[in-house]
Parts: structure tokens; C-alpha cells; sequence
């Protein structure tokens, strides 16, 4: 190499360092790539024996959430060893104070970068995971809690390290604090229904009339909740069209919560003919509630079967029960077989059902009238 720098000497008269001075730059340069080269290729093997090694301290514990920890920076730290090497292979050359100064700060805020890559992507893995409602050492968060305490964590990760790194750049964040808080203060003026939004979504997380995945009624929609974030809740109907509404809305309206039911309520007046004899009635009435009594599928702590009014029509039995399911699906089917035996209990009984009617009465027998009518000639 030296021999051919000798050779090319001439051609680098016009250049203010000669072949002697270059070959040893040249060489530092090689020895860097040399160092980086190595640390990269060496990344992936370091990389997976650290995280082998960390698995195996975390499968001996109960949680997930250091498994979690892992995954998630595993990314962060095959580009940390990147860094790593250009920051060694930079420092081996003979660069100026104030080079070195810079590659330390640019390390430093990368290292803070990725500790912050690591951090979001546990967040993420949490919240996204089948676990996320699950223990998390030794407390249970609700599934409505964790897209939100997500979003609410990632702008704190992105916060922190965003003022870690203007620290080590020796910029001021207190007046830019300071006159975040002035600006605050006109952003609040500017913003009221967004910051009411903002604390309804609050209110709906603290007071948690629902959580993702209940079925709920409001004056305005009825659906699926999907998803709850500052600003608003996603509803999905039954017509699945996704319906966004205002947290504060939300907040201000009564909510049904149809998936809380222990049971479901059904109710319903059965009629027959006025024509059923009390003693079948009263038959017809005892068999059906006996059958609701020895229901698999109906609540046994309220069952009432009860002849009830006289009707326009018909002689009204009353009754009143709970399934014991409260999906919707199951309870149109429990709804069906109970219908059906009490139609087969009254096909027994030989009693039919009314139907809206009306009776006629005339004052004179309907024959004599029209006899009479053809004596007179249809006068």
C-alpha cells in the first residue's frame, strides 16, 4: 500500500498532505471500518445470546410482563449494537475535542432513542396482547383502561425522551416549559369541547359504566363498543356501521349496559277464548308454569304465570321470566322452545288462542228480520 502511495505521490501535489501522512489515516479509517464491521456482524450473535440468556431468568416467574420487556427490545437493541459500532469505530480515529464531543452527544441521544423504541413497543405488545386484561403483578385492568393508559404512555415515553435529549443539547426546557404554560392557557380558551371530551373519556374510565366489548344502549346509539381514546367512543351497530360518539356526550347521557345482565328479563300476555273452561285454564296455567320451573335455560328466582285480566277478546294470562343466558343469540332460542311447549300445552288441553274480534248483537232475530224483509218486497 505504501509502495503504491509512493508511486501516486505526484498526483497529490496540489493536495496538502502527502502520501506518509495519508497512509496512516488511511489506516486508522480501515481499522475503524474494521471495528464497526465487526460489531455488526456480531450484533445478531450477541443479540440472541443476551435475549436467550433473559428468557431464561423470565420463565421462571409468573408474569408476562417481563417477557414483554424482552420482545420488545429486542429491536431496539440490535440497533444499539449498530451504534455501538460506528460510536467505537468514530472514537478510534484521531479526530478534534469538539468531534468527539458531538459523536458522544449523538450516541448518547441514540441510546435514548432507543430506550424509548423499547418502552413504546412494551406498551404496544401489552395492550395488543391477550393478556392485556389480565394481571399485571398484582392488580387487574379493565380491557376500556388499556387502549387509553396506552395512549396516555407512549406520549409520556415520547415526552421524557424528547426532553432527556434537549438536555444533552444544552438547550433551556424550562423556558420552553414556561411558555408551554402560557400557551396552555389560550389553548384551553380555544379548545373547550375538545378538553370536555377529554374529561369525559376521563369520567367514562374512572366511573367504567362499560368496557370494550359490552353491548350498550344510549338515547343516540345502540352497539359494540370497540374503542375509547380522548377524544371519543367507537360504536359498532348491529347494522355494522361504526358510529363515533363525543366523550362528553357519552358522559352526559344515560347508558344501558346490556351486557351486565345476570339475566333476561321476558315477559309477554297469553290469550284464549272465551270459551276455555275454568277448569282448563286453571290446568294450562299450572302446566306452564311448571314447565318454566323445570327449565334448564330459565331463572328460577322469579317465574310468574298468572290469569291476569279479562280482556276485549280473550282471557289474559300473565307471564313474567328470566333466562338464564343474556346473549342474544341464546336468548331468541330459549324464547323459541318456550314458546313451543306452550303451544303443545294448550294443543293438550284442547284450548286455543284468541284473536281480536267483535261480536255483533242484533235486537230481533236475524232470520225473522229477514223474512220480513221479503214479505214487504225489500221495502
Amino acid at each position: 500500500m505504501k509502495e503504491i502511495l509512493d508511486v501516486l505521490s505526484p498526483a497529490y501535489k496540489y493536495i496538502p498532505f502527502s502520501a506518509e501522512t495519508l497512509y496512516p489515516w488511511l489506516t486508522q479509517i480501515a481499522i475503524a471500518l474494521g471495528i464497526f464491521l465487526g460489531v455488526y456482524l456480531f450484533r445478531k450473535f450477541l443479540v440472541q445470546k443476551i435475549l436467550a440468556l433473559l428468557l431464561k431468568i423470565t420463565h421462571k416467574t409468573r408474569i408476562d410482563l417481563d417477557t414483554f420487556l424482552i420482545m420488545a427490545f429486542e429491536n431496539p437493541l440490535r440497533l444499539f449494537f449498530v451504534a455501538l459500532g460506528i460510536y467505537f469505530a468514530l472514537v478510534y480515529l484521531p479526530l478534534n475535542v469538539e468531534t468527539n464531543v458531538l459523536i458522544s452527544r449523538l450516541f448518547r441521544s441514540a441510546v435514548v432513542i432507543f430506550i424509548s423504541l423499547g418502552l413504546w413497543n412494551l406498551v404496544g405488545l401489552y395492550s395488543d396482547s391477550a393478556e392485556g386484561t389480565g394481571n399485571l403483578a398484582s392488580f387487574k385492568i379493565d380491557k376500556i383502561l388499556v387502549p387509553f393508559l396506552s395512549r396516555v404512555l407512549k406520549f409520556i415515553i415520547v415526552v421524557l425522551a424528547l426532553s432527556v435529549i434537549l438536555q444533552e443539547w444544552d438547550y433551556d426546557i424550562n423556558g420552553l416549559i414556561a411558555g408551554l404554560g402560557l400557551g396552555g392557557l389560550a389553548f384551553a380558551l380555544a379548545a373547550q369541547q375538545t378538553l370536555a371530551n377529554l374529561f369525559g373519556g376521563i369520567v367514562i374510565i374512572t366511573d367504567k359504566p362499560f368496557s370494550i366489548g359490552d353491548w350498550i344502549l344510549t338515547p343516540n346509539v345502540e352497539g359494540i363498543v370497540e374503542d375509547i381514546n380522548f377524544r371519543s367512543t367507537k360504536i359498532r351497530t348491529f347494522t355494522q356501521a361504526v358510529v363515533t360518539v363525543p366523550n362528553a356526550t357519552l358522559a352526559n347521557d344515560p347508558v344501558t349496559n346490556w351486557s351486565r345482565m345476570d339475566k333476561r328479563r321476558l315477559t309477554f300476555t297469553l290469550g284464549v277464548s272465551y270459551s276455555t273452561p275454568r277448569e282448563k285454564l286453571e290446568k294450562c296455567i299450572n302446566d306452564i308454569r311448571e314447565m318454566l320451573q323445570n327449565h334448564p335455560d330459565i331463572h328460577q328466582d322469579t317465574i310468574f304465570v298468572n290469569f291476569d285480566s279479562y280482556g276485549d277478546s280473550s282471557l289474559n294470562i300473565f307471564l313474567y321470566f328470566f333466562t338464564k343466558t343474556t346473549v342474544w343469540k341464546e336468548f331468541l332460542q330459549v324464547k323459541e322452545d318456550v314458546n313451543l311447549k306452550i303451544m303443545s300445552i294448550l294443543e293438550d288441553e284442547g284450548i286455543s288462542v284468541a284473536f281480536p274480534s267483535t261480536s255483533v248483537y242484533f235486537e230481533n232475530d236475524l232470520t225473522t228480520m229477514v223474512q220480513n224483509n221479503a214479505d214487504t218486497g225489500g221495502s
